[in-house]
């Protein structure tokens, strides 16, 4: 990549799968990049062995009881070091910043993406609950701000590489693919009692604990056509997911002459958040190349929305609209932790999400104080409906 000078990137999350594979990203060429700051919500030893490796102008903790653990640890260095969400919300204000990776997970990603759009920052975004909470506030502010968003999810990746060069063409259909994870092939009977350890087996890909389990109830799609309806302003008719248990095509498009354009790669998330930090070059790089000679088929199946009735759910919270795809996120964050914490099954967590759905208070016009509000409010209630 053709640069004057190194970019300046922060990490949101820097000790999160996402957050590690881009310092990995980073380290394989330094001669491009530099790390600015980085963030950790508590674990707080490898972000200061991330601190040590990196140097980075700042680090950011946000659970303050370890604020003295980590300004201690980094004593010797000239390091600025703070604590606390707010923190996090300022750190990507700072001038020198060219890019934000967003690894933050969940909704607390919002408030410091829209911090960072305002000052100006390209936004390299993996927190794809911004977008399903917010998508209209965020193009809106994107637009006025003249800020870039660069998808790192690996199917919007794909889908934003398919489009290189097509941008006047009509797209006439999305296929977002999605590997079905571990329970593809189980019944309803058997999915009442898988556990966490199973959930937490991806077949294809490594990623956080989360994540893993929204790919497991298939939530992850379902967010996934959420987010691409707002980075590439689409209708939720116009975008299909289609099973293709292999990986190796990430996302596809199709157009109105009914041609379709596929991106394949090994599933490595290295590639799509390297392509975010370089768009629109590309980069050499050490990662791993797909073996052809190894691949013996390519299958596709239509998702049954009955065994996985959580990407039925993503549908409907983006045909009512307002503030009913954050009441959809909060519901979920409360229920994956929950399931993590062998308090509820993996069956209850779609039926806690439909009941909050279907009582929540309907905003059409949020506000950011509204979706501040309504992720309050849904989170507390579907705390009581477990207990």
């Amino acid at each position: 990549m053709e640069t004057a000078r190194k970019r300046q990137i922060a990490i949101l999350g820097s000790t999160g799968s996402i957050g590690t594979q881009t310092l990995q990203v980073v380290e394989e060429h330094p001669e491009c990049f530099e790390v600015y700051a980085i963030t950790a919500n508590t674990r707080v030893d490898e972000l200061i062995a991330q601190a040590r490796k990196f140097m980075p102008e700042a680090v950011v903790i946000a659970d303050e009881t370890k604020y003295q653990k980590l300004k201690e640890a980094l004593d010797d260095l000239p390091i600025k070091v703070y604590a606390g969400y707010e923190s996090i919300c300022q750190i990507v204000e700072s001038g020198p910043i060219d890019i934000v990776v967003t690894a933050m997970v969940g909704f607390s990603g919002l408030r410091p993406t829209i911090n960072a759009i305002k000052a100006g920052k390209a936004i390299a975004l993996a927190n794809k609950e911004t977008m399903v909470v917010a998508g209209e506030m965020i193009n809106a502010l994107a637009m006025e701000y003249k800020t870039p968003i660069l998808p790192v999810d690996s199917e919007h990746s794909a889908i934003f590489q398919c489009l290189a060069g097509e941008m006047s063409n009509r797209i006439e259909k999305l296929i977002l693919t999605a590997s079905g994870g571990p329970f593809r092939t189980f019944t309803k009977e058997q999915l009442e009692h898988v556990t966490k350890e199973q959930a937490l087996k991806h077949p294809n890909w490594s990623m956080g604990a989360k994540i893993t389990i929204d790919s497991a109830s298939m939530m992850n799609k379902g967010f996934e056509v959420m987010e691409a309806k707002w980075l590439f302003g689409v209708g939720a008719k116009d975008i299909e997911v289609v099973v293709h248990p292999q990986s190796v095509i990430h996302s596809m498009v199709q157009f109105e002459d009914g041609a379709i354009k596929a991106q394949l790669g090994t599933p490595d998330m290295r590639l799509p958040i390297m392509y975010a930090l370089t768009y629109p070059s590309r980069l050499t790089s050490s990662f791993g190349r797909l073996d052809w000679s190894s691949i013996k088929e390519f299958t596709f199946e239509k998702p049954n929305l009955e065994i996985f009735p959580n990407l039925r759910l993503a549908y409907e919270a983006l045909a009512k609209g307002g503030n009913i795809p954050c009441v959809v996120n909060a519901a979920n964050e409360v229920c994956v932790a929950a399931f993590l914490n062998d308090r509820i099954k993996f069956t209850d967590m779609p039926r806690l999400i439909e009941r909050a759905m279907d009582e929540a208070t309907y905003i059409l016009k949020p506000t950011l104080d509204d979706y501040l509000e309504t992720d309050k409010e849904i989170r507390r209630i579907v705390e009581e409906w477990i207990n």
